[in-house]
């Protein structure tokens, strides 16, 4: 069944949607880098924010500044070099 709104129904529906938001556009992260764990194979590290960062096969990959930082200055990670 379908029923069609009236123009005050339309008027009510469209004034409950939320005004889009103008924000900045994201800064722009540079390449994925790629670390390789040399003490484990498989782990998940635990980031400052809580975030995760899965570790397979004895590689990790930073997708952003803050990875980066946090595996760069752990112990047990060596960046890769292509």
């Amino acid at each position: 069944m379908s029923k069609t709104q009236t123009r005050t129904e339309r008027a009510t529906a469209d004034a409950a949607l939320p005004e889009t938001v103008q924000t900045e556009s994201p800064a722009p992260i540079g390449p994925a880098r790629v670390f390789r764990d040399t003490r484990y194979t498989s782990r998940t590290l635990i980031m400052p924010d809580e975030s995760i960062l899965p570790v397979i096969a004895g590689r990790v990959t930073a997708c952003g500044d803050d990875q980066y930082a946090f595996l760069k200055a752990h112990p047990d990670m060596q960046l890769l070099t292509e």
